[in-house]
């Protein structure tokens, strides 16, 4: 348990500084941004308690919203965003592995299973990002736009990240 809770702090701290550092500044004509911090709240283990995933949420939108200036339209979005983990593992996957302590990957839960998580994810966590950030329906086209590159390229990047670290699950149980 102290090694998954070591990871999680790591990959917390690596992602919020590869978000500030390097994300925050490139963009494609202010159409297309990488939002890869998402993977924070993604990757938490399956068995993560609903209350420790809201506040983890929450820490993680509230530390993007302070180095983007953003005044808690992260934070929305990050909460949003565990709402729809919560919902999406309690209506796809069984009790059993629901409870287990193994972050959801390629390798345990499927490519089937965990491409959908992490694009319908996205596009939750973008969706109400853009959403707040507008929050009129003037430029409807170019918000729809923004959000739908935004989603595709974060998507991208997720999937690369996660194609760097991904670990086939071994059929011998070793």
């Amino acid at each position: 348990m102290a090694r998954i809770m070591f990871y999680n702090i790591i990959r917390f701290i690596a992602l919020i500084t590869m978000q500030v550092v390097l994300f925050k500044n490139i963009g494609y004509y202010n159409l297309a941004t990488f939002f890869p911090y998402i993977l924070i709240i993604l990757l938490l283990p399956l068995g993560t308690s609903n209350f420790f995933v809201y506040v983890l949420a929450f820490a993680t939108g509230l530390a993007i919203d302070a180095f983007y200036d953003s005044m808690g339209i992260h934070t929305a979005a990050c909460i949003a965003l565990a709402w729809f983990r919560i919902v999406f593992i309690r209506i796809t996957l069984e009790m059993d592995v629901r409870q287990s302590s193994d972050s959801p990957s390629w390798g345990d839960l499927g490519s089937k299973w965990y491409i959908s998580y992490v694009f319908f994810g996205t596009l939750i966590h973008h969706l109400t990002l853009f959403v707040i950030e507008v929050f009129s329906f003037q430029n409807f086209l170019m918000t729809s736009l923004s959000i739908l590159l935004s989603s595709l390229s974060t998507f991208a990047i997720i999937l690369l990240i996660s194609l760097l670290f991904y670990k086939r699950k071994s059929r011998l149980g070793i």
